[in-house]
């Protein structure tokens, strides 16, 4: 097969992900690692473990909030552009809407005949992303994954702050009156999803499925909650993490 390697990387707060192809989009090499304090040491050491097979003569895109911090690359596009691509490849569909839940952020995307039609961002407080779901599972003592695992086990209960600091207080005071912890993990889940659709409610969702991506897809409650907030059903999968790595590999292609 002849044509280059696209190999897309994507520079999130917390991890970053990156996707190679080969010249027909198939995905060749898959890798995830802690973005640590130097997003350019971090795109150096993800180069530097390139298989040579697939580096030699490849273009890279980049994406993700450190994307203007991987100097060996040919061309930077936005996350909303790669997440919708990658997911789209992903998930096989044209039409689609995409929640993206990452460590700082969370994006909704509508994709349109497999562009994007309309997207919203959360406002700068991290309540509904990754970062709340680590802040209070570090409250509660145990791992994010760990929080999701005994929220599946609780029981209904609401955290009514959106804000993360005053929700964090919130959770204090339920462990201070003896609140179960697993109920407690419950909140804070469903807190989390009651505040992507808060957010949904910017844009019109279009007629296709919704499709979650990022790192929280590895909770299967996660998903759960989201179903109850929103009504329907919600798609996923393992490698939804890697969708807008994915996307940009595919841009590199062109």
């Amino acid at each position: 097969m002849s044509g280059h390697y696209g190999i897309g990387i994507d520079i999130g707060s917390t991890c970053a992900k990156t996707v190679a192809v080969d010249p027909g989009g198939s995905v060749v090499w898959r890798d995830l690692r802690p973005t640590g304090w130097s997003s350019v040491d971090t795109a150096e050491a993800i180069r530097r473990d390139l298989p040579e097979a697939i580096a030699d003569g490849a273009r890279f895109v980049a994406t993700g909030y450190g994307r203007v911090s991987v100097p060996f690359a040919d061309r930077c596009v936005t996350e909303i552009s790669c997440h919708a691509k990658g997911a789209a490849a992903l998930f096989g569909l044209d039409d689609l809407n995409v929640i993206d839940i990452g460590g700082q952020d969370t994006k909704l995307i509508v994709v349109t005949g497999g562009a994007v039609s309309e997207f919203a961002m959360n406002d700068k407080c991290s309540a509904g992303t990754g970062r709340f779901l680590e802040v209070m599972a570090n409250t509660l003592s145990v791992s994010p994954a760990g929080l999701c695992e005994m929220a599946a086990r609780g029981g209904e209960t609401r955290i009514s702050a959106l804000c993360t600091v005053f929700a964090e207080s919130e959770v204090v005071g339920l462990i201070g009156r003896g609140a179960p912890r697993e109920n407690i993990a419950w909140g804070v889940v469903d807190s989390v999803a009651r505040k992507v659709k808060t957010q949904a409610g910017k844009l019109r969702l279009g007629p296709g499925p919704l499709c979650l991506t990022g790192g929280l897809c590895d909770f299967p409650f996660v998903r759960t909650r989201l179903e109850a907030a929103f009504g329907r059903s919600v798609r996923t999968a393992p490698e939804a993490r890697f969708a807008g790595a994915l996307g940009a590999a595919l841009y590199a292609l062109r």
